[in-house]
């Protein structure tokens, strides 16, 4: 046998997995082969999506199913043995594997990722599980007692969920640092990647192992809790609780509790004291930016009186300035999932931003000396700008012209699309709500719940939070608030979200919580992406080095232009009152009201982010061009592949993986040019040909006269239907099933007319060839 002959797939199977066997993996429970662990980053381009490749490891090993061990990336053995291992390394680097191995059928390269050595080790050699797991042990100083907790496996009954590469990494990096005596654990996850279910496993396994007995997880909203009881927490079943009332029954053993509930402004209130000091062995602080964060907070007092328990706090935002710190209390992150990285991996929704500038937020407003507003009140003289706008004073145009703008582009795009509206405080959602529901007055005599403030004050918005958030539910479609939604609410649903709040200098905590409303994909109904209307200048703070999401679109459209992105051609966030929704506003502040200051907008820019997050200002035409250029650099490149490959889908696929949509191309330059010819024409300026006139000159080869009766028939059928319907793969002999060709027999009838199946397909080659000749 001929090894350089055989493929990458036989290299596994003919000596990769019986080297890894004869080492005493079990290939069932312990090997995992083309196990991919992304899904691959949504890209969109125009309104519509598709997705990047997703990263695929050859094999994964695990010493248990809690514990991967090791990586071997494979290649046919015309490479060298090392060609995959620095692929090896960047999948090890991500999964958190200490050994990653590459083998082309020879041997294998090991580059150890803890000492940063590399060996070659024969087929006969490769390494036992015990062996490699005793070499981590060793080198990571791992006790027997130690080893009990980190190999406790995590929570699975069949059909049941299992956590992603990074929620595995997050667990195991905190059950790591417990095992060996960590008492304050900070862990960074973005909003939407499942803190929650990440914290239940930790919290399993550390149970499970009996280790830690009693367990308080806190959080800050009502709805928090009832949602982790009921979906994450729920094989706690029995042995959990909740704290309401402020009775606390020792009888249990994992505890759900609101700070509120614990604590309070007296000594009488703080009923955590019905506890001792040593009663909870662990606390899990939900949001842990916001109150544990703060000195002062009453979190950090529930803390600090259960000193002795071990600590983890979560957060998507960790706070770091000069009152407030999540690392000088809990340390530095075990372990850190940005929204970045889960953009890029596909599991988090990417976002278009429509910008849009109006006049008054740029120029300003004055009114005249001794101007009285709305209510007779008289205007204090001085110039109000952006930051002064619903704050100070009200021009009640202004919120029209947001509530007009937020209809045309849901009418423009999808009157049922889920949106939150995010305002400066309670009396602005207030106002904003009803300028949406006179926009909106048709579908709201429909139903009134069509829009909705839900705010800490209104109980009748708060109870319609739950039927918001609920898939399966319309109403509410709209909804206008200031703080209640910037965390911890789990909204798939949301497909629009509208700034129109501010953000002080303190304010990328809450930017990122509100941007984190959206992130949530939910392909099955309908959200690849969200966008997000900025009416305040907010994006700014995407080119801050803090934010690390970049959107993949900034459309700024003009007065007149349309408000839905064209397919492209070419606070401070720690209010902390004693609300359960964080959004009081205490003694409502005096403000001017004026009726008759006009507004208008201005100005357009668009700007796209690539795929690596740069910011480009190329159209979608410049863009898809230079990414063709990078496949192929010359056209005689591209006819050659064009020609060469069986299945012109997989060049069409490989180009979607790179941002490249030809049916977005198709709208801009033609839809009558078939893939070859955009491809061509866009990337190497070659004239294109309509698939009329490629059709037409098929018709003139002289290869047709060579066929007669049912075969030329066949043949002019086939170049009509790719007249009406564009390109198809022409030698697949199953479309001869199908309406027209039908009537002329069955595929091997047909075939049988050109003599048989091969020449069938020798026709349809020649046949391709003079269409793209």
């Amino acid at each position: 046998m001929d090894k350089r002959k055989l493929s990458e797939r036989d290299i596994c199977t003919k000596f990769i997995t019986p080297a890894i066997e004869q080492a005493g993996w079990d290939i069932k429970k312990q090997v995992r082969e083309e196990y991919s662990f992304t899904d691959g980053r949504v890209i969109v381009r125009g309104n519509l999506t598709t997705r990047g490749k997703k990263k695929r490891a050859d094999y994964l090993l695990f010493y248990q199913t809690n514990l991967p061990i090791a990586i071997i990336e494979a290649k046919d053995n015309k490479h060298a043995i090392g060609a995959g291992i620095q692929q090896a390394i960047e999948y090890g680097d991500i999964l958190d594997v200490p050994f990653v191995y590459s083998s082309n059928g020879d041997a294998f390269i090991e580059h150890d990722m803890l000492t940063g050595l590399e060996r070659e080790v024969s087929l006969e050699q490769f390494p036992s599980p015990e062996d490699l797991w005793q070499r981590y042990k060793q080198f990571k100083g791992i006790t027997k007692e130690q080893e009990e907790l980190i190999t406790e496996p995590y929570y699975y009954t069949i059909g049941e969920k299992t956590p992603r590469y990074y929620q595995l990494n997050a667990i195991n990096r905190t059950i790591e640092a417990i095992a060996k005596g960590q008492d304050r654990i900070l862990l960074v996850m973005a909003t939407g990647t499942g803190k929650t279910y990440t914290a239940f496993q930790i919290i399993w396994r550390l149970w499970k192992a009996e280790k830690k007995k009693k367990i308080l997880f806190l959080a800050d909203r009502n709805i928090l809790v009832d949602q982790t009881m009921q979906n994450d927490f729920k094989p706690f079943q029995g042995f959990m609780t909740k704290i309401e009332n402020r009775q606390m029954d020792s009888s249990y053993e994992v505890y759900l509790a609101l700070y509120q509930q614990l604590s309070g402004n007296t000594d009488e209130m703080e009923i955590f004291r019905q506890f001792s000091p040593d009663f909870f062995d662990l606390i899990v602080v939900d949001e842990a930016h916001r109150g544990s964060a703060r000195e002062s907070s009453r979190w950090r007092k529930i803390l600090e009186y259960f000193h002795n328990s071990t600590q983890i706090g979560l957060t998507a935002t960790p706070k770091e300035t000069d009152k407030i710190s999540n690392i000088a209390y809990f340390g530095e992150p075990v372990y850190t999932y940005s929204l970045k990285q889960g953009i890029e991996d596909g599991f988090l929704a990417p976002y278009k931003v429509i910008r849009i500038g109006i006049d008054r937020d740029l120029e300003g407003y004055r009114p005249t000396k001794g101007q009285l507003d709305k209510y007779g009140q008289v205007i204090d003289d001085r110039e109000y700008y952006l930051t002064d706008f619903d704050r100070d004073i009200v021009l009640e145009k202004r919120t029209e012209l947001v509530a007009k703008k937020i209809t045309e582009f849901l009418k423009k795009t999808d009157r049922f699309a889920k949106t939150i509206v995010f305002c400066i405080d309670i009396e602005h959602a207030e106002r904003m709500r009803q300028a949406l529901v006179n926009e909106n007055a048709d579908l709201v005599a429909q139903n009134p719940k069509y829009v909705m403030r839900i705010t800490g004050d209104n109980a009748e918005g708060k109870a319609q939070l739950d039927n918001f958030i609920d898939e399966e539910s319309l109403y509410p479609t709209i909804v206008t608030t200031s703080k209640l939604m910037t965390t911890g609410v789990d909204c798939k649903t949301c497909k629009l979200i509208v700034l129109d709040n501010l953000f002080g200098e303190n304010g990328m905590t809450e930017f990122k919580q509100i941007i984190g409303r959206g992130t949530r994909l939910k392909p099955e109904y309908g959200k690849e992406y969200f966008t997000i209307m900025d009416f305040r200048n907010a994006s700014r703070l995407f080119a801050d080095p803090n934010f690390d999401g970049e959107p993949v679109q900034i459309y700024e459209p003009d007065e007149g232009d349309d408000i839905v992105p064209p397919t492209p051609p070419g606070g401070n966030g720690d209010n902390e009152d004693d609300n359960d929704d964080g959004d009081g506003d205490g003694e409502r502040k005096k403000k001017f009201y004026v009726a008759d200051a006009g507004v208008q907008v201005l100005n357009e820019r668009v700007l796209y982010y690539d795929k690596d997050g740069k910011l480009i200002t190329e159209s979608l035409k410049d863009y898809s061009k230079k990414t063709i250029l990078k496949e192929y650099a010359t056209l005689d490149d591209f006819i050659k592949k064009w020609n060469s490959e069986d299945r012109k889908q997989a060049i069409i696929d490989e180009l979607k993986e790179h941002g490249v949509l030809l049916e977005a191309l198709k709208e801009e330059v033609g839809q009558d040019f078939d893939e070859f010819d955009l491809i061509a024409h866009i990337a190497f300026d070659m004239k294109p040909l309509t698939r009329s006139e490629r059709a037409k000159k098929a018709r003139k080869e002289d290869y047709l006269s060579k066929y007669s009766g049912v075969a030329r028939e066949v043949l002019e059928a086939i170049i009509d239907k790719y007249q009406d319907e564009g390109r198809f793969e022409f030698e697949d002999v199953k479309i001869l099933k199908f309406k027209p060709f039908d009537q002329f027999g069955n595929p091997m009838n047909i075939a049988k007319e050109f003599g048989g199946k091969d020449k069938y397909i020798q026709a349809m080659k020649e046949l391709e060839k003079n269409l793209y000749g």
